[in-house]
């Protein structure tokens, strides 16, 4: 029944057609070819609130990358400790234990276990792309060489997750000047230097040498355009006269989901604002996809950083 009044309602949006726009590099980061990170000294490394040690080696370990804080989850299924070797890394090295991520991976902490599963066969189906390919290609393979079982097994894990305020939205004119590095990572610059935001969502480690070692305490900053959040609640409450159609009628009235349909609270304003660029320009597909192609079909880019500025800024 819900699915069906939302499809109802979305039938009545005016369609117009897609837009030629390229994909904004700083929502989709992309480390430059030439990028070295820097050298590994060999020594034990660590973070706050754990006992334990790794090194450089372990944290890029795509088999078995490092669990900070093994007490604080339930016992990880083999897929998301360490993957399936040769061809599937280990769900946790992008993920986290948590399964909250970081803004180049999507945060899958609390999202129905039906949709993980969906999204994982959407990959494999090929359904589910990015629009810089490069981003998409590795969910693409892992997902071909993953059984129905191993799916779900994860999907169940991250599923139970509980959700927590991992990123943290603040509007400014001025943003700190940064690079992408490490893990496609965006991190600040030396320096104090900031430049204006410009229409852009600038999102960065809270520690930036946490978030290099995987830690699942180390969360994230969105500086979002001054005035976006407000603009953003204005588009999901009222649709933005005609424009699209109230999030909240498929997401629900605090946006934290409703049966399959996944919460939008809380998670990376990046990573909202990449699926929206995705569906309006057709790399992402799928049945229920096709829910939500008349609703980004009018919206501009700014329109979208909005959106997104408004559900990250919200409690998950």
């Amino acid at each position: 029944m819900k699915l069906w009044i939302c499809a109802s309602l979305l039938a009545l949006l005016p369609v117009v057609g897609m837009a030629a726009d390229a994909p904004p590099d700083w929502a989709y980061p992309v480390a430059p070819p030439d990028y070295k990170a820097p050298p590994d000294n060999g020594q034990a490394k660590h973070v706050k609130g754990s006992t334990l040690a790794f090194t450089q080696k372990d944290v890029d370990d795509s088999f078995g990358p490092p669990d900070w804080f093994p007490n604080e989850h339930a016992p990880m299924p083999q897929l998301v400790a360490h993957g399936k070797a040769p061809a599937v890394h280990a769900c946790d090295q992008c993920h986290l234990a948590t399964g909250r991520g970081h803004p180049e991976s999507g945060n899958l902490a609390h999202l129905p276990a039906d949709y993980i599963v969906e999204q994982l066969d959407q990959f494999r189906s090929g359904m589910r792309k990015s629009s810089v390919a490069r981003r998409s290609s590795n969910m693409i393979d892992f997902a071909k060489n993953l059984t129905d079982d191993e799916v779900r097994e994860a999907a169940q894990y991250f599923s139970s997750m509980a959700p927590a305020v991992w990123t943290r939205v603040v509007e400014t004119d001025m943003v700190p000047k940064s690079f992408v590095g490490e893990g496609n990572m965006r991190f600040v610059a030396e320096g104090n230097a900031k430049e204006p935001i410009g229409h852009r969502i600038i999102e960065v480690p809270q520690e930036e040498e946490g978030a290099k070692l995987r830690d699942p305490h180390t969360g994230f900053i969105a500086y979002v355009p001054s005035g976006s959040i407000r603009a953003g609640e204005q588009l999901v409450a009222t649709g933005g006269n005609g424009k699209t159609i109230q999030c909240t009628i498929c997401h629900g009235a605090d946006l934290k989901g409703i049966g399959n349909v996944p919460g939008l609270a809380g998670r990376s304003a990046i990573y909202i604002f990449r699926q929206l660029y995705d569906i309006q320009h057709g790399t992402r597909k799928g049945n229920a996809v096709a829910l939500m192609e008349p609703v980004v079909k009018n919206l501009t880019q700014d329109d979208m950083i909005a959106l997104a500025a408004y559900m990250s800024s919200r409690t998950p």
